[in-house]
């Protein structure tokens, strides 16, 4: 008892250190350069993507809205983190504060849980395109768009205000190393010396709300439409209908292997660079795949990206042809 009451005593943590990247010290330079191209492609694919939507008419409907959504939080979900550990690379200590962490924590359960959120939604309109194409317009109508796309920023909201306060409300009395490059809830729990069941109970609450369920729900989903699709008589008429589907289903792959073995694998016989890896996987490498994924299996989206780079790299000879 007396011991527990020292380490409340002790000063609280102003600042965490990170140890990620750590056991490579001479592969610094390397890393920042692998880093900053993929950051760089992730903003330049998922802009690109939200420009080509927003320009071309033929692009205004639910499934390009969802896919919208997905490419802006895409860009906040890399922002959080990168930047950061681009800076961090440059640094002998890499140090990031007390607010700058509950922030991060903040801002990456927000833009991960509404992503898996939306994700579910994205497959709600394909089933109801595959399933039942007539009813589609009422189903999947404008209003009904713009309700699930905020019903998943309000889930994650929530979701991040809860994990943000009660983490705030621990007592960390150090060390201050966080054995990663960011900061997370349960890399947090680790380092508190108060009680932190009601966290614990919140994660699995959380875990079970914005990973299980929409991964069940996308799960089934895929059955009904993939069953709907064998039924069509023609070939021609099934590979249409996938196509419409393949974009989204692959990138649900991604995201869900990714994040489930990124939270939910044996916390034990993992090393250091196996937990960078899995993060990196998760937080940095898939966002930059999304657009990619979306640019080369979907023949709308390619039609439209190659008409807005002929529009910025032409602009010239259009305006020739036009005058004469």
């Amino acid at each position: 008892m007396k011991d527990i009451k020292d380490r409340r005593n002790q000063t609280g943590v102003s600042e965490f250190i990170f140890l990620g990247f750590s056991n490579h010290p001479e592969l610094q330079g390397l890393f920042f350069l692998i880093f900053l191209v993929v950051y760089l492609v992730t903003l330049l694919g998922n802009l690109l993507i939200l420009t080509a939507i927003r320009i071309n008419p033929v692009l205004h409907t639910p499934m390009y809205y969802f896919l919208s959504n997905l490419s802006f939080l895409d860009i906040c979900y890399s922002s959080t983190t990168v930047p950061t550990i681009l800076v961090n690379f440059f640094r002998e200590k890499k140090t990031i504060t007390y607010g700058g962490c509950l922030s991060q924590v903040f801002f990456l359960l927000t833009f991960a849980g509404c992503e898996c959120v939306l994700l579910a939604a994205m497959a709600y309109d394909r089933f109801i395109a595959i399933c039942h194409p007539l009813r589609y317009p009422v189903l999947v109508s404008n209003r009904v768009c713009a309700y699930l796309a905020a019903g998943s920023w309000l889930c994650a909201l929530v979701n991040s205000l809860t994990h943000t306060g009660l983490t705030a409300t621990l007592t960390l009395c150090g060390p201050n190393q966080i054995s990663h490059f960011l900061c997370d809830v349960p890399l947090l729990l680790k380092l508190s010396c108060s009680d932190t069941s009601v966290n614990e109970v919140a994660l699995y609450v959380s875990s079970a709300t914005f990973g299980l369920s929409p991964c069940v729900f996308t799960a089934v989903s895929y059955m009904l439409i993939i069953s709907a699709i064998l039924k069509i008589q023609s070939a021609q008429g099934r590979k249409k209908a996938f196509s419409t589907c393949a974009s989204h289903l692959t990138v649900v792959v991604l995201y869900y292997g990714t994040i489930n073995f990124n939270y939910d694998r044996p916390s034990s016989g993992y090393s250091l660079d196996v937990d960078i890896l899995a993060s990196v996987l998760f937080c940095i490498v898939t966002p930059m795949l999304n657009p990619i994924i979306y640019s080369l299996r979907n023949k709308e989206v390619k039609v439209a990206l190659r008409k807005l780079c002929e529009g910025y790299i032409l602009p010239s000879d259009s305006s020739v042809q036009i005058n004469s």
